[in-house]
């Protein structure tokens, strides 16, 4: 009899997980991001949320903005988090691969923390300058900059491309510093104002600036063509090595998160994305490269961009801080 019992116990839940699928989610859903309001995971996440609302129940995503510590605020509140499907988190690749190489301690575990649910895209890096430093090639900006000592400043959000600005200022003696990076938006306005007058920042935070010259671009640093800026040369065209790795946004939840919360959303974003208007308007058109694909793909690239991101780091000299 125990044992009857136990199977239709057994049978009754595997019954029931298709039906919560469905029925997820009932209420809205946090969803934590590492950018300042303005940045690009930002702005994206409320696009995908107005997208994604229809078949969801109607329930919202609600963005909650976490800036700092290199993705790690955010990163910590996510991983914190009720593992019950309504709280998700957007991070890039330098939180998930790159920081336990540069930090000798960490306020939460990239490894074993955080469930990846899906790849959302890889970015279009662009080196931009204010157009009021008058360079037009990589070149001139390294000259501007010896004659300019102690005044010139860069900004970026991904520690590979730090290191490239470092070695290019150690090969070609350029110089110029590097200032902290809080989110896309107030970067823009960091280039925009001459406070920081250089830039290598996702594509889609300077299109506008660019287009309007307010800010002049000289290389596309992922070495990627875009028909954004067809007469934008790649690092690869000037005689410059680019970037050691891509750089991509991907959504997460806490781990233990349930399986089917988690195939649900990875599901309704790969919808929303099989939509071509959608991803030529805010994707494409923003500089980026679509990327989804499911857990288990996005699982297994994080764990090749980790290995990587150990060479790189060896590579650049960097020391954990």
């Amino acid at each position: 009899m125990k044992k009857l019992l136990a199977v239709t116990a057994i049978a009754a839940a595997l019954m029931a997980t298709p039906a919560l699928a469905q029925d997820y989610p009932t209420k809205p859903i946090r969803v934590i991001t590492s950018s300042s309001a303005g940045g690009i995971s930002d702005l994206f996440m409320r696009v995908l949320g107005d997208a994604m609302r229809p078949h969801m129940n109607n329930q919202p995503l609600i963005v909650e903005n976490r800036p700092g510590a290199a993705g790690g605020i955010a990163a910590r509140a996510c991983q914190d988090a009720e593992p019950d499907g309504y709280t998700i988190c957007i991070l890039n690749v330098d939180t998930l691969a790159y920081n336990q190489f540069l930090f000798k301690t960490l306020s939460y575990d990239p490894e074993n923390g955080l469930a990846p649910i899906v790849n959302l895209f890889h970015l279009i890096q662009v080196l931009v300058i204010n157009a009021d430093l008058k360079a037009k090639t990589v070149d001139e900006l390294v000259a501007a900059s010896k004659e300019k000592k102690g005044t010139l400043s860069y900004l970026t959000a991904s520690i590979p491309l730090a290191a490239y600005m470092e070695n290019l200022k150690r090969d070609k003696g350029a110089d110029w510093v590097r200032v902290p990076f809080k989110g896309g938006g107030e970067a823009t306005n960091a280039i925009l104002s001459g406070s920081t007058p250089i830039g290598l920042i996702g594509l889609g935070n300077v299109t506008s600036q660019i287009q309007s010259g307010k800010m002049t671009a000289l290389a596309l640093v992922n070495n990627v063509r875009t028909p954004l800026l067809p007469n934008v040369p790649t690092l690869a065209d000037t005689g410059y090595k680019g970037a050691p790795s891509q750089t991509w946004y991907g959504l997460f939840a806490p781990a233990k998160t349930p399986k089917p919360s988690i195939d649900k959303i990875n599901a309704e974003v790969r919808r929303v994305f099989a939509d071509r208007d959608f991803v030529e308007k805010y994707v494409i058109s923003r500089g980026q490269v679509p990327a989804v694909g499911s857990p288990e793909e996005f699982a297994a690239e994080i764990k090749s961009n980790r290995e990587a991101a150990k060479q790189v780091v060896k590579d650049s000299g960097l020391e954990a801080k």
